[in-house]
């Protein structure tokens, strides 16, 4: 049963359903709005605060550079605001396809492939010289290759371009917050695990930075320090090894020497460097808006229980026992007052297998906790479907760690959560009953609440970045701290 209590409502966490992938198609057409409308109508009916959408640049900018079409996308909004939905809306400046759980194909535009038809290096490549065309290597970030733009340019004016094409629906209050898309599947990492080339779960996967631009980088980052002998990883194995086959991840291997170390500073502050810069951008774009802006960092927990790390390693995540490797991420999205987005919330450590050294709950627990030190917002999605209690009680449990506090706002809570994602079986009547209740939990047992001032989630029109963190204090974060205390299961379950 629902009620409104003034505390008790302090304590609400917000649920925002990710819409199908395919909602507008890649020839940018909003194919289905009657079926939509009826689903997103199920949703404000069971207590939803909004949803996400995926605006794909492969879709808007498809036609040539700068030439955006953005109709599409604006009867969809539309739709959403008459259902009386809030809007998150995801930059997604990647491919769609070839990750878990994509069911439609969204490259990015054909004009940016034509570039890499003639420049292959504009995408990562693993050592073996795979290409991966899901996104833009980091290498290009500042490259003048694409018509005589940098592709933080094209993410910049993109941006731009969807602020200026959205102004009303942004004045109106629809959309509180832009997920800016950093890497594949629209995380910030490096797509080191990728289905499209046999990877599988629980392999290492690869590193990949071997594309010219970032060999010519390191290059000349090995010969500062003095070090021009050092290569990249020759030893790192491939995407199905096991850590201890490896050179480089074996006990005492490569990983913890000074070649290493050093390697695996420079990997990692790479993606560091390119979340910030393309946050600023974001910033500008969307300077004085009502919004947060947000990003997405990925839920790699396999490999987690052992000393290397090595799925996290290879993604660009520089953790270890000993070196917290996101909570410097954090610290980063601090001066642009961004959200940390984290994902595989409904994940439990007793549900994977045991050859997978497999820690979500402790991963969630440590990036979590980084965020709350730094101050920053931290809300998250689970990593696969799940329409069982036990999946939305890790959720709900994730969103208030400490439980709920019954006179006033909990000590950790979450700023909103994600459920991955609208479909027929979600709506099915028996999964729904059940969503109904982790909406109801997840609300803190309060009715809907149509204003987020009144649970302390404030969206003041969007200020301008703080100054630049030095990488040197952004790693002075590396310090690991331990993680706020978690109950051992939520005091809201959906089934007590």
């Amino acid at each position: 049963m629902a009620t409104s209590d003034r505390n008790m409502l302090l304590n609400y966490v917000p649920v925002y359903v990710m819409l199908p992938l395919g909602v507008i198609t890649v020839d940018n057409v909003f194919e289905d709005p009657d079926g939509l409308k009826e689903q997103l109508l199920q949703l404000r009916a069971a207590d939803v605060d909004g949803v996400m959408v995926d605006v794909w640049w492969g879709i808007i900018e498809l036609k040539g550079p700068r030439q955006y079409d953005w109709s599409a996308y604006r009867s969809l909004f539309q739709l959403v605001q008459e259902c009386g939905l809030k809007l998150q809306a995801i930059m997604s400046f990647h491919q769609c396809g070839g990750n878990v759980g994509d069911v439609v194909n969204i490259p990015i535009p054909q004009w940016v492939l034509d570039i890499g038809e003639s420049d292959p290096n504009i995408f990562y490549i693993n050592r073996s010289g795979t290409r991966n065309k899901e996104y833009l290597t980091i290498g290009v970030d500042n490259e003048h290759i694409f018509h005589g733009r940098t592709a933080i340019e094209i993410y910049s004016d993109y941006m731009k371009s969807f602020r200026e094409n959205m102004s009303d629906f942004l004045e109106a209050g629809l959309i509180i917050d832009i997920e800016v898309g950093l890497g594949p599947a629209g995380e910030l990492r490096y797509p080191s695990y990728p289905q499209s080339q046999g990877w599988e779960y629980p392999g290492i996967g690869e590193f990949q930075c071997y594309d010219k631009y970032l060999k010519a980088d390191f290059k000349a980052a090995v010969a500062r320090a003095g070090h021009p002998e050092w290569e990249l990883p020759d030893d790192a194995g491939e995407y199905n090894d096991v850590p201890e086959s490896t050179e480089f991840f074996k006990s005492n291997g490569t990983y913890v020497t000074e070649k290493g170390k050093f390697f695996l500073t420079w990997y990692s502050n790479k993606l560091l460097n390119h979340g910030d810069q393309i946050l600023e951008e974001a910033n500008k774009a969307f300077l004085g808006c009502k919004v947060k802006l947000a990003i997405k960092v990925s839920g790699i927990h396999w490999w987690y229980k052992v000393e290397n790390h090595a799925a996290e390693l290879t993604a660009g995540y520089y953790n270890l026992n000993d070196r917290d490797g996101y909570h410097p991420i954090a610290r980063m999205l601090s001066r642009h007052y961004a959200i940390l987005n984290f994902t595989c919330l409904e994940m439990r450590d007793s549900e994977q297998s045991s050859d997978a050294k497999s820690g979500p709950e402790e991963l969630v627990q440590q990036v979590l906790s980084g965020g709350w030190r730094e101050n920053v917002h931290v809300a998250g999605e689970n990593a696969l479907s799940r329409y069982d209690a036990t999946g939305y009680n890790q959720i709900i449990l994730n969103a208030r760690p400490q439980g709920v506090n019954k006179n006033g706002p909990p000590k950790l809570r979450m700023f909103g959560v994600t459920y991955l994602r609208l479909s027929d079986d979600l709506l099915q009547q028996s999964n729904f009953d059940i969503f109904k209740k982790f909406v109801l939990k997840m609300h803190a047992d309060q009715d809907y609440c149509a204003d987020p001032q009144k649970y302390n989630n404030v969206i003041t029109p969007l200020k301008q970045s703080a100054p630049k963190i030095p990488i040197e204090v952004l790693l002075e974060a590396t310090k690991p701290i331990p993680p706020f205390p978690w109950l051992s299961e939520t005091d809201m379950k959906v089934d007590g």
